[in-house]
């Protein structure tokens, strides 16, 4: 019975590293030498596959992993259909935050009943944060490159995720409203967890152990 775990690159491959090994897991490959998508583990029944992260929930749901590890962000866009999500993993952890040019006035811009221009990929989020302000928004989709908007023109803020704030603050942005914290948690397929409740079991066992001793 095999398992498949959905990752993406980045700090959420890297920090979930250590609980794959709780788990008596490790990858047989560097994807960060290797052009491949599907790796093999120490495990013959187990593989891990590389996925954008926005994509992890959606291989998860829909069959395409057994299991994965995925933002908060990701998740909250994503709607989290079909998944069950039982453990906050305490990684990669990072926030939602709206960020304006250098000098400009957000108080003033969002006043109850103002309009707004944001840039972000985080739709959902950013929507539902300015309708609790009372702010008309208007927005505009970007998948990369956010801190062009403001500079351009092209909007008044945007929001993104931040961690340390060094991108913004080279391209002369400031960060003005912390929307809410991210961490990954660990998602599962429904119908997985019924047919291959054991292997399953073991891995989120596994972690929660893990997370527990940090």
């Amino acid at each position: 019975m095999s398992i498949t775990i959905a990752l993406s690159k980045g700090r959420i491959y890297e920090e979930t590293l250590p609980l794959l090994a709780a788990a008596g897991i490790t990858v047989a490959e560097d994807p960060e030498k290797s052009r491949k998508l599907i790796f093999p583990t120490n495990q013959p029944d187990v593989r891990v596959v590389l996925v954008r992260a926005s994509d992890v929930p959606v291989y998860v749901q829909y069959g395409g992993a057994d299991l994965g590890v995925s933002g908060l962000d990701s998740l909250i866009e994503h709607g989290g259909q079909g998944l069950y999500q039982p453990l906050d993993l305490q990684i990669a952890k990072c926030r939602v935050s709206v960020a304006v040019r250098a000098g400009f006035d957000y108080e003033a811009a969002v006043q109850q009943g103002a309009r707004l221009k944001v840039a972000t990929k985080y739709t959902t989020i950013a929507r539902e944060f300015f309708a609790q302000k009372g702010v008309h928004v208007d927005m505009v989709k970007l998948y990369g490159s956010m801190e062009l908007a403001p500079l351009t023109g092209m909007a008044d803020a945007i929001v993104d995720l931040v961690s340390t704030g060094n991108t913004l603050k080279a391209n002369d942005l400031v960060e003005v409203e912390r929307i809410m914290d991210i961490s990954s948690r660990l998602v599962v397929n429904q119908a997985s967890l019924k047919l291959k409740q054991a292997p399953l079991r073991h891995i989120i066992d596994s972690f929660a152990r893990a997370i527990a001793q940090d």
